[in-house]
């Protein structure tokens, strides 16, 4: 299974990533949550292109990525699990949880530092809330966080297979938790004590600061719970809460050129920053 999935790999994960896009936009037309204030392709095209820029990016900037990390920590015998000749079956879910920790912490910190914000705050200036805003970030934010991605892997020896499956849980979850979708309130409540759902990350986008502040988590829940950084539901309700941020405000967000050089302006995105 690991020799199939490390060839494969690309292909592999462009798949799930189609077909899980494909599966939330046809749920979002089928059951929206919200009344979308911009037209789709109004947005989309800037979304997709933010994120095929940082795919294109990361491909020529990096020559490891996480996956060829995990390989080669493998081969060579690096990092924790490979040290202590752990074996795959507890490898696997372990670095699994970690990682999504570790995305959990740059999350936060992205919100705290100035100059890691003024990136982060293209993804939040996206002025509506569907399944794109989860593929929307900048080019270099993506790079970012995928070196710190591949540093995490080499120091904890994470099996190839771990890896891989973490790459793909991660960006279905992005996509699935930031779709325009209704979920039974039942269901919601029940699913969000393990995993992030579309309601609870959506107060993460609110044009408040005190909720954009809160619900850092990407694929489990339970960093938010267990760190305080937890919140239920919007102030305004979530038909009615706005989405983005007050200093750009729509349409000028939607624009890739505008979204590219954002993070060269001076204006705090809604909040002042530390650097």
């Amino acid at each position: 299974m690991t020799e199939f999935l490390s060839l494969h790999e690309p292909l592999f994960r462009l798949t799930i990533s189609a077909t899980v896009l494909a599966v939330m936009v046809l749920w979002e037309l089928a059951a929206p949550r919200r009344i979308l204030r911009m037209s789709r392709w109004q947005r989309w095209p800037t979304n997709m292109a933010l994120s095929a820029l940082g795919t294109l990016l990361v491909r020529l900037a990096l020559p490891l990525v996480a996956v060829a990390t995990a390989i080669e920590a493998e081969r060579q015998g690096l990092g924790l699990f490979n040290w202590a000749g752990a074996p795959t079956v507890l490898a696997i879910p372990l670095s699994m949880i970690m990682l999504d920790a570790l995305v959990y912490a740059q999350h936060v910190i992205f919100h705290r530092l100035g100059l890691l914000w003024r990136l982060h705050r293209v993804h939040h200036a996206d002025p509506d809330f569907d399944v794109t805003t989860g593929i929307r970030f900048h080019p270099v934010e993506i790079l970012i966080s995928m070196c710190i991605k591949i540093l995490a892997v080499a120091l904890l020896g994470a099996p190839v297979v771990a890896v891989i499956l973490f790459e793909v849980l991660l960006n279905a979850a992005a996509m699935f938790n930031h779709s325009n979708v209704r979920l039974p309130v039942a269901v919601d409540r029940i699913l969000r004590w393990l995993v992030v759902t579309p309601d609870m990350h959506r107060v993460h986008h609110s044009i408040h600061q005190d909720e954009h502040d809160m619900n850092f988590g990407f694929s489990l829940s339970i960093w938010d719970h267990l760190f305080g950084t937890y919140r239920a539901e919007p102030r305004d309700g979530h038909e009615a809460m706005q989405i983005g941020l007050a200093a750009f405000p729509a349409p000028v967000p939607a624009g890739l050129g505008w979204s590219l050089i954002n993070p060269l302006s001076n204006a705090a995105g809604g909040r002042e920053r530390r650097i």
